[in-house]
């Protein structure tokens, strides 16, 4: 049972992965070039000293910083796929049980949540910052779920789609 755990985790992951991948080649709104974060994780200095949106709309400063905090958040999701899915061959590979399983990916979506949360922190516009903070709360959810690996595969596969459509300028 528990290799069909982590076979159907791979696969949704392996889906999210995709779902970021073909993003990036086919564009996004975010300005293109190095990637936003760093080998920490952490956003590169870009735009860091932006203005406060104006109360018309988001100001130029607002949309850099909005477009750092946006690349920021996918990269997280798709880092955190990946490692997800390297979890989930591991557990193949050492037969962990569907407990030890569900433990590991508890935590990894937990730290994941905690470094989108970040993000929002930081983001200077309001409507970016309630979307990535919702984003953090959904991963909560899944790091509190019964079957974490189920959760992957109905409502974690449904965030990478939802940040291509509506986290940018």
């Amino acid at each position: 049972m528990h290799r069909r755990s982590a076979t159907a985790l791979t696969l949704a992951v392996l889906a999210v992965l995709a779902t970021g991948c073909s993003d990036e080649e086919a564009g996004t709104d975010a300005a293109p070039g190095p990637s936003a974060t760093a080998t920490t994780g952490e956003p590169t200095p870009e735009a860091s000293t932006a203005t406060a949106p104006e109360s018309t709309g988001p100001s130029a400063g607002t949309a850099a910083n909005t477009a750092q905090v946006c690349r920021a958040v996918d990269q997280l999701i798709i880092d955190g796929s990946r490692q997800i899915a390297a979890d989930s061959v591991d557990a193949t590979r050492e037969e962990l049980t569907p407990e030890q399983l569900n433990g590991k990916l508890k935590g990894r979506l937990s730290r994941l949540a905690d470094d989108v949360r970040a993000q929002a922190r930081k983001a200077q516009d309001d409507r970016i910052k309630k979307l990535v903070q919702e984003t953090a709360t959904k991963i909560d959810s899944g790091a509190a779920a019964k079957s974490p690996a189920s959760w992957m595969g109905t409502d974690f596969v449904d965030i990478p789609p939802r940040l291509t459509r509506d986290c940018h300028v």
